[in-house]
């Protein structure tokens, strides 16, 4: 072997070596003698147990971590309630009474960790101090009576700025290189989401520039335990800064082409946090936002989508408001009423104005819900024009015949569950999936529930048309 391979053979065990270093949290809790103790690390969406071990009769501890685990942890024994530490490389030696009361337990040893429990517990008394401050500042300017007051209304400016400009002091103090000095302000950005909307609202597009320029491929975002929050707290604020819903999908989407191209760079995080921001859309009835980020997905080249997330996306892309849905052939059996028919054979044979397809199956829970929410508003919604078609994906023709019969609407069933010909074709994924669509089968709905169909019925069908 020569120098050189030598020389790239000692720095590759170098490198292994350091990133499995360990490093030591040492407790002293003689409450806890005998209990077991935990230190769990951050992974994306998730955690993991990084150490575990036992509390001797004396209170004491030991729990080993590696340069690997860098990021955010928590303590926690058998009452499970978290006591969180940096995991900054340091070794930590702590004391105390129990890791559930916080304000208990003293750091002796651990330098970021200090650091990190000095602003736990100094910022939310500023953020307190601001709030109060913003509130008289409106009483000043609002109010006749204040608002004459000059030297009130510029002490009450100058101590605002005065907090604000004492917490950045404290965060540029920081060593640039210290785990602390990311985590602290990424934490501060994503806690004040709420305070912003409700009480700051002029710093709005400041807090979304800087969801913007958050690099979510980071390894100390996703080691951080603030992966969540800070896609929660981003595109909670767009839903809720007080913008027409027009604006709102818009600069959602101005969001999600700030996202996309970091993601690219790493192709497991691109599926991880692009099925979670999609779920989120879902969850919050965001479908507008859900279709972009489907469309955006599918044309980017530089990822793989996994399979079955490629399958839920498509279905936005091929699927959505505007598109004409595949005709469905009624293959297997069809009942009404419990009754076998023999007409119609397709989804385009049935003569109504407007067409509900559900697919769903009796094992699911949320299917057998909005079915039985849909039937005492079918009456109606057939006067209105609007017929139901429900697809089932049972695979037992007397469980499917047991659970359709007091559909007083068309159910069909072949018995192939997912590879239902229907299925493929209307690229669901999921039960119960609902479409909504005109007589020319043009979908004018993704609805996430029957309530939601009642809502659109009620509100554009107001006078019975058949």
């Amino acid at each position: 072997m020569n120098v050189k391979n030598i020389t790239i053979f000692l720095f590759i065990c170098l490198l292994s070596l350091s990133a499995f270093a360990q490093h030591s949290i040492t407790g002293n809790f003689p409450a806890l003698e005998g209990q077991y103790v935990r230190l769990v690390g951050f992974e994306g969406f998730g955690i993991y147990t990084i150490d575990s071990t036992s509390v001797s009769e004396q209170g004491d501890f030991k729990l080993n971590y590696a340069d690997k685990n860098r990021g955010m942890g928590y303590l926690a024994a058998e009452d499970n309630k978290a006591y969180f530490v940096v995991l900054a490389n340091e070794d930590i030696q702590l004391e105390g009474e129990a890791l559930s009361v916080p304000e208990s337990v003293e750091i002796i040893k651990g330098k970021e960790n200090q650091i990190f429990v000095q602003y736990a517990i100094e910022h939310p008394k500023r953020e307190q101090a601001l709030s109060a401050w913003v509130y008289l500042r409106k009483i000043y300017q609002a109010d006749s009576l204040f608002s004459i007051q000059k030297l009130p209304s510029q002490a009450i400016e100058a101590e605002m700025l005065r907090i604000k400009q004492e917490d950045d002091d404290f965060l540029k103090s920081l060593n640039p290189g210290s785990y602390v000095s990311w985590f602290l302000p990424n934490r501060k950005l994503v806690s004040s989401v709420s305070t912003v909307a409700q009480y700051r609202t002029e710093e709005i597009p400041v807090i979304i520039n800087a969801f913007r320029k958050l690099d979510y491929t980071d390894e100390r975002l996703y080691n951080s335990g603030l992966l969540k929050d800070a896609i929660e707290s981003h595109f909670w604020l767009l839903e809720n800064m007080g913008q027409p819903l027009d604006t709102v999908f818009k600069e959602m989407s101005i969001s999600i082409d700030y996202l996309i191209p970091d993601l690219s760079k790493d192709e497991q995080k691109f599926n991880e946090i692009t099925r979670y921001l999609f779920n989120l859309f879902e969850r919050h009835s965001l479908f507008q936002a859900s279709e972009y980020l489907a469309v955006k997905i599918l044309t980017q080249n530089s990822c793989t989508v996994n399979d079955d997330l490629a399958k839920q996306l498509e279905s936005y892309r091929a699927m959505k408001k505007g598109n004409t849905a595949p005709d469905i052939v009624f293959s297997g059996d069809v009942l009404e009423s419990g009754s076998v028919i023999k007409t119609p054979c397709r989804l385009s044979d049935i003569i109504s104005a407007y067409k509900v397809v559900i697919f769903g199956a009796s094992w699911c829970p949320k299917c057998a819900e909005e079915l039985s929410q849909l039937l005492p508003l079918y009456e109606k919604w057939k006067l209105k024009g609007v017929e139901v078609v429900f697809i089932s994906l049972d695979t037992d023709k007397t469980i499917f015949k047991g659970f359709s019969s007091i559909f007083p609407f068309v159910s069909i069933c072949d018995y192939k569950k997912w590879n239902t010909e229907a299925v493929n074709d209307y690229y669901v994924f999921a039960t119960p999936t609902l479409f909504m669509m005109d007589k020319d089968l043009k979908i004018i709905l993704r609805p996430n529930s029957v309530k939601q169909i009642d809502v659109w019925v009620d509100f554009y069908l107001k006078e019975n048309i058949w």
